[in-house]
């Protein structure tokens, strides 16, 4: 996953320039803010949002230019370079970006023209507790480097921007790896520092979210670390008793029955078991409402798995693809892996269980709960049926996977919020194909795929990581370094 790869070949509609400018215009009327748009033709369903505190919360970049006072000259960038004209592109394409996320962009009015003028900018940041730093550089010379060193350094996620006539390698080189900090160098385009804006919004929405958990027989509050995500955690027949009290709205009904028209087969699953398990989205949906939550995850084989109550499978893929991280087994770092692709990436991921394949040297990813808007929230789904869980009981979309598509892979690993810090797992990839079960064993969705990274199939690394679409490894390392945590390419 070299710096030149990018999600050029990701077969979505998406190239690197259209990503990372429309992807962070996008952000806050796709994922963070306003929920997703529902399938076609399902008016009679009612529209599902996120209303967590992270629906809420309006993240604040403070963002400064930085140069001489006095006329360029000689010294890089030189007298050919017309700062102003570059401070007024810059300035528009920060507010564009900002508008796009949802954020609160407070640009310094003058650039930063001294080391002190960049010491009380930053000692203002840290007071006001902003989200994120962003710093453009406008020049070469005298103090730009060393006021993009002490942004890197005051603890504020911070984001360099170095267009060209800025920069030397023998600049960056100190910062390249430095936690904390990630460094953007282009001739002129703003579209890799817009993503860095993207970036400080997700990290700061992040912190604000709120998963419910629903597990065990006793509720509780937590933080997961390094990630600030805060779990609610409430008892597992909560579920259940609330099931079974809804009865059967005509909505539910109604989803079925598109659902059921809009799969490309139907095999074994009744229309009852449809119902029943759009039941359980419209169940979750309203424990999410009633915790005030932004995500959710389930033991739904303790919970359920004695029961007749549908398992949530069917429900969980709507949720995804209605840009609601739902995590299947209670698995909190797969939360985590959710909430990473969805809010950066505007996806969502499929949660699997990898299994080898020695002769094709490849992985599958199988499991019962797979979204069907793969390519993105507003594209069109992908081509699914409809089938039994692999435990020959309940509804479960499986979802086709397009032959030849590139994928990214993410698995995170929980820090304990003291020696191990999190980690993300990272594995770039193209599907084969999809495995039909029956006749095969296992869960009933089950994709194929060969990774880049030449690691052993039988040694592959992590438990329940996601597939989604695209190739985006580079920008999850970048992600992992603005937030300090521990980014393997596996």
């Amino acid at each position: 996953m070299g710096k030149g790869r990018c999600a050029a070949h990701c077969d979505c509609g998406l190239n690197r320039r259209t990503f990372l400018a429309g992807s962070a215009a996008s952000i806050a009327g796709v994922t963070l803010l306003s929920g997703c748009n529902q399938w076609a033709g399902s008016a009679k369903t009612e529209k599902i949002a996120p209303c967590g505190p992270a629906s809420r919360y309006t993240p604040t970049i403070k963002a400064a230019f930085v140069r001489r006072q006095e006329e360029y000259g000689m010294w890089w960038p030189g007298a050919v370079y017309d700062g102003q004209a570059a401070r007024d592109k810059y300035t528009a394409a920060m507010q564009e970006t900002a508008r796009g996320l949802g954020a609160r962009l407070d640009l310094r009015q003058e650039p930063i023209f001294s080391p002190a003028e960049a010491d009380a900018w930053i000692a203002e940041a840290k007071g006001q507790k902003v989200d994120g730093l962003l710093v453009v550089l406008l020049d070469r010379q005298k103090h730009a480097w060393p006021t993009a060193q002490k942004a890197a350094n005051s603890g504020v996620p911070t984001v360099i921007f170095s267009p060209l006539g800025s920069s030397f390698t023998t600049n960056t080189v100190n910062l390249a790896d430095q936690p904390g900090c990630v460094i953007y160098c282009t001739v002129d385009d703003f579209s890799q520092a817009a993503y860095g804006m993207k970036m400080l919004c997700v990290g700061a929405k992040m912190k604000q979210t709120r998963c419910v958990v629903i597990k065990g027989n006793q509720k509780a509050e937590s933080t997961l670390p390094d990630l600030g995500i805060q779990l609610r955690t409430i008892p597992a027949n909560t579920f259940l008793q609330d099931y079974e009290a809804m009865g059967t709205p005509e909505e539910v009904v109604a989803m079925a029955d598109e659902y059921m028209r809009l799969a490309r087969d139907r095999r074994l699953a009744t229309r009852q078991d449809v119902i029943n398990g759009i039941k359980s989205y419209c169940v979750a949906r309203d424990i999410l409402r009633r915790e005030q939550a932004d995500a959710i995850t389930m033991d739904c084989l303790g919970a359920l798995g004695k029961s007749t109550v549908s398992l949530p499978c069917i429900a969980w893929s709507r949720m995804n693809d209605d840009g609601i991280p739902a995590a299947c087994e209670a698995d909190l770092g797969a939360v985590a892996s959710h909430v990473v692709v969805q809010y950066l990436f505007d996806r969502p991921g499929f949660q699997q269980d990898p299994v080898p394949d020695t002769q094709m040297d490849a992985v599958i990813g199988a499991h019962c709960s797979c979204p069907t808007r793969l390519a993105g929230f507003d594209k069109k789904p992908e081509p699914f049926e409809l089938i039994h869980h692999h435990g020959n009981r309940d509804a479960v979309p499986r979802t086709l996977w397009k032959e030849g598509q590139r994928i990214t892979c993410l698995d995170v690993l929980l820090g304990d919020g003291r020696e191990r810090k999190t980690e993300l797992l990272i594995s770039e990839g193209t599907v084969i194909d999809n495995i039909s079960v029956p006749p095969a064993g296992g869960c009933v969705v089950s994709v194929r795929a060969k990774f880049d990274g030449g690691q052993d199939v039988l040694t592959f690394p992590g438990f329940h990581q996601l597939f989604f679409y695209g190739e985006f490894g580079n920008q999850l390392k970048d992600f992992a370094q603005l937030f300090n945590l521990t980014a393997t390419v596996v």
